[in-house]
């Protein structure tokens, strides 16, 4: 048998804060979510955040990028950025679509795609 994939997993400071963030901005369902420990959903994805053991998270480097395509990318920038991320960038226009990335409330990348 094959393995199955479980879950991506992200560090945080402040897991209640991080998945508010990612419910409120990206849409997420929220199954569970403790002071350390939440597990959310956006279709088959699974996403796992857990508090940080200790108060380094990495910030402003580049760690794994999550990408996500979005109805409409303005709208999500700017409901991302009221929860406290950071555009990274311009947001582009390409002949196939809207692209940016922002950085979370703790420094990971997020890519967002919104197709022509």
């Amino acid at each position: 048998m094959a393995a199955s994939f479980r879950w991506v997993l992200q560090l945080h400071k402040d897991v209640p804060r991080a998945s508010r963030f990612y419910s409120e901005g990206l849409d997420f369902t929220v199954n569970v979510c403790t002071l350390r420990w939440a597990e959310l959903q956006s279709g088959p994805l699974k996403l796992a955040l857990m508090q940080s053991p200790n108060d380094h998270v990495m910030q402003k480097a580049y760690s794994s990028l999550l990408s996500f395509t979005v109805p409409d990318i303005n709208s999500t920038v700017s409901k991302l950025m009221a929860l406290g991320a950071e555009l990274d960038g311009p947001i582009k226009y390409e002949i196939h679509g809207k692209v940016a990335a922002v950085r979370c409330i703790d420094g990971h990348v997020l890519g967002l795609y919104e197709p022509a």
